[in-house]
């Protein structure tokens, strides 16, 4: 075979492997089963500027010296969101006294109808702390592309009644705002106080 075809080959293969990682990245919550790891070459996270439930500004840095878990949905979402709710609000009641050093954020991919106080009102449902924000779609478009989430309406036009296709996976960042992991969004409580409790136990 001469080296022209050989290295035609070559590049086909390589695009599928490429194209398989990709999916499993790119997860839906249509489905509701989301499992992945991000690539170590994926740098995830960055500064952002958002808006609390009490209507005040915050930014990555308002978190730092505590543990993050970070999730990204929308308070009209039917099932992958609210699961990952209840299981980090069970992770936090599993750690205890240790939950203090833990901060959970709910980050909204739906700005236009999720605002403050319907940010506050959804996520009290689940526990007192976790933190929902939001903000201008720009500020909600920069922090979704900072941790890499996929987002995509399902809109029709003139109506705000639609869902919002979106990545399920729960970013763990440590005190000093790195990442360190991506959790399935469908992840136990057990499971996730279990990886909190190892990391926290190595650190002070």
């Amino acid at each position: 075979m001469s080296s022209k075809p050989l290295l035609v080959l070559c590049t086909a293969a390589m695009l599928l492997v490429a194209g398989i990682a990709g999916a499993t990245w790119l997860v839906t919550t249509r489905t509701g089963a989301s499992a992945a790891v991000v690539p170590p070459a994926v740098a995830v996270g960055g500064p952002f500027t958002l808006t609390a439930a009490d209507g005040a500004t915050v930014t990555d840095q308002s978190y730092r010296g505590k543990w993050l878990l970070i999730y990204f949905g929308y308070t009209f979402c039917p099932d992958a969101c609210p699961t990952a709710l209840t299981n980090i609000s069970a992770a936090l009641q599993q750690l205890g006294p240790l939950a203090d050093r833990v901060q959970p954020l709910f980050i909204t991919v739906d700005p236009h109808r999720d605002t403050p106080k319907v940010m506050a009102d959804y996520v009290k449902a689940f526990d007192h702390r976790i933190v929902g924000l939001t903000g201008s779609t720009a500020a909600i478009e920069a922090v979704t592309k900072e941790y890499g989430v996929y987002v995509a309406p399902q809109k029709s036009e003139g109506s705000d009644d639609y869902l919002v296709d979106h990545s399920s996976f729960i970013y763990l960042m440590n005190p000093d705002g790195k990442f360190v992991a991506t959790l399935s969004g469908a992840a136990t409580g057990a499971q996730l106080a279990a990886r909190l409790e190892t990391l926290l136990s190595q650190t002070s």
